[in-house]
């Protein structure tokens, strides 16, 4: 496996949600540091009994804006 992508999304209090696009792996953090830190552990104990790792993690920030239209 070359490559998982994560969705990202930024909660209201300010911290961050990852979720696989592929695979059941799930992680939140409080700040990006230390989610991309959880994402790292997250893939390593879900591969842990796989003979390959995924050789990168993408992690795709998804920004949801509402504007008001006066």
């Amino acid at each position: 496996m070359a490559e998982i992508i994560f969705e990202v999304t930024q909660e209201a209090d300010g911290g961050f949600v990852a979720e696989c696009m592929s695979e059941g792996i799930f992680t939140q953090a409080d700040s990006w540091d230390e989610l991309r830190t959880n994402v790292k552990e997250a893939v390593a104990a879900y591969f842990f009994d796989h003979p390959h790792l995924p050789t990168a993690i993408r992690l795709h920030l998804v920004r949801d804006e509402v504007l008001a239209n006066s």
